[in-house]
């Protein structure tokens, strides 16, 4: 499996976007501290993989915001490629149903698209368990801009 580096795995994937994301994901990116895997990607769908296993709230259950972090993070690619390598995606509203409780395991969340405009994306994300019974149902809406000037040093 290709790797992106720092944290971020991606496969099925062009050689363009697999830079794009190495250059987007520091060492310490959220991907990485979730354990998210991203296993397939394209404008069509986007397929990662997050551990139960410290993702959790404290009855040891699967916590609702890891879930939010992986539908919003699978959505932001999906949003991301249609962009292309000039704009960049930026999450501007996000909601999510979760359907049922995980204990253990890997959930597998997959984006697809609802609308990719010349503004605006939206995408269905459908998060599961490893039985692929409907764990979550996200919806993340994300605008496509310029990217911004990079700051001025601190001080």
């Amino acid at each position: 499996m290709p790797s992106a580096g720092r944290g971020l795995r991606l496969t099925a994937v062009d050689d363009a976007a697999v830079e794009a994301f190495r250059s987007l994901m520091p060492p310490a990116a959220l991907f990485a501290r979730m354990g998210i895997e991203v296993v397939e990607a394209s404008i069509e769908r986007v397929v990662a993989t997050m551990p139960v296993e410290g993702n959790t709230q404290p009855y040891g259950l699967l916590h609702g915001g890891a879930s939010a972090v992986l539908a919003e993070s699978v959505g932001s690619i999906g949003a991301a490629l249609h962009a292309g390598q000039d704009r960049i995606a930026v999450g501007v509203d996000i909601n999510a149903t979760h359907h049922r409780a995980v204990r253990s395991g890997l959930v597998t969340g997959t984006a697809t698209p609802v609308h990719l405009g010349s503004t605006t994306t939206t995408h269905e994300i459908v998060i599961t368990d490893e039985q692929d019974r409907r764990v979550c149902t996200a919806r993340l809406t994300c605008l496509l801009r310029t990217p911004l000037p990079p700051a001025p040093p601190a001080g």
